[in-house]
């Protein structure tokens, strides 16, 4: 289970916030559910959010795997 702060990846992309396949994002909140879910917030390099999205806990990895 992940915690928050976590930095996790994006297994799939989500394109309707024009987010590819293997970015990467911030947990921000946790839904226990159930089902579990994650608030995961993307930033760009200067941290300016790009998308906040719900999502869940097997559209997400941990970067090193």
């Amino acid at each position: 289970m992940l915690e928050l702060y976590d930095v996790v990846e994006l297994r799939e992309a989500i394109a309707e916030e024009q987010l590819p396949a293997g970015a990467v994002g911030t947990v921000v909140h946790i839904f226990n559910g159930p089902p579990t879910a994650y608030e995961v917030e993307f930033a760009d390099a200067d941290g300016r959010t790009l998308a906040m999205v719900t999502l869940r806990a097997d559209q997400v990895t941990h970067p090193e795997g």
